[in-house]
């Protein structure tokens, strides 16, 4: 309200929900609590750090739901299944470093034809993909759950590593994360939070 003593607080987290979207439809219409936890938690990171933020936002459940990487398990190719790919796209593409790579002052870097030069291309997403598997709701028991009950959306997603995918991992500049022994799924995340908070956009 206009009268709150933290109105600066509510008017920046209330832009923060116009760029880390999440939606009731089609999936939270029954789960209020969702979308009040995670305005909640845009609240909590309106005068924080963005890393901080990134993390957040890709660990809530309400954003897994709606980006569909919560119980997004690893490759199987017998079965042609492949890592969903909408929040490795989004978390580049809507939430951190854009399209096409950029000066200082947000001009476009240009190359040699004099054409934008994309940040990334459908290879980088499929390896990015690859990073954000793994993860299911906070408080479930087995990988593919469905949430236990309106508190599911309260608590961070974990990590279950049995399907998280394995292996050496590209970011989109190439740069190698390597096979971690025994498969541990949040350090390849922080690792490819880490790329996208560091990078020059």
């Amino acid at each position: 309200t206009m009268t709150s003593p933290d109105l600066l607080r509510n008017r920046i987290a209330l832009a923060l929900s116009e760029i880390f979207v999440v939606s009731e439809v089609p999936q939270l219409e029954e789960y209020p609590l969702a979308l009040a936890n995670y305005y909640d938690m845009l609240l909590d990171n309106a005068f924080g750090n963005f890393r901080d933020l990134l993390y957040d936002v890709t660990m809530h459940p309400a954003m897994g739901v709606y980006l569909t990487h919560v119980n997004n398990p690893k490759a199987n190719p017998a079965t042609n299944q492949f890592p969903d790919e909408n929040y490795a796209r989004e978390v580049m593409q809507l939430f951190s470093i854009g399209l096409y790579e950029l000066h200082p002052d947000g001009s476009h870097k240009l190359d040699s034809l004099n054409n934008p030069i994309p940040t990334y291309d459908n290879t980088d997403i499929e390896n990015l993909a690859r990073f954000f598997t793994g993860l299911s709701y906070g408080d479930a028991f087995l990988f593919f759950g469905e949430p236990l009950s309106e508190l599911s959306f309260t608590v961070p997603m974990k990590m279950f590593n049995t399907y998280h995918e394995p292996g050496d991992k590209y970011l989109p500049d190439s740069t190698l994360v390597p096979a971690q022994q025994p498969v541990n799924g949040m350090h390849d995340i922080n690792a490819a939070l880490d790329w996208l908070y560091h990078h020059p956009n």
